[in-house]
């Protein structure tokens, strides 16, 4: 192997790396739009309890779509873990 395949092995594993960290870091912002669609849904309930079926099958509803968000980032830096470093590999070669 040439100093070249060494470096561009090491690169293709770190950007591996600091990719996949920065795909799991996108858990964060579904689990704090929740927590505030779950803050207001309760605030609108008891300002108006009447309302309560109507409030909470919406925020569910969005809740849904807001989590799909996480769900792509970790699985997006599951295959940045563990199948983007096979692919590059074998590209390198």
């Amino acid at each position: 192997m040439t100093d070249f395949q060494f470096l561009a092995r090491g690169i293709a594993l770190g950007g591996c790396g600091i990719g996949a960290g920065c795909a799991l870091i996108a858990g964060i912002g579904p689990g704090i739009g929740e927590g505030n669609a779950v803050a207001k849904a309760l605030e609108a309930i008891g300002r108006q309890p009447e309302c309560k079926g109507d409030v909470t099958s919406t925020m569910l509803l969005g809740c849904a779509i807001a989590e799909t968000t996480g769900i792509y980032g970790f699985v997006t830096g599951l295959l940045l873990i563990f199948v983007a470093p096979g692919m590059f590999m074998n590209f390198l070669k």
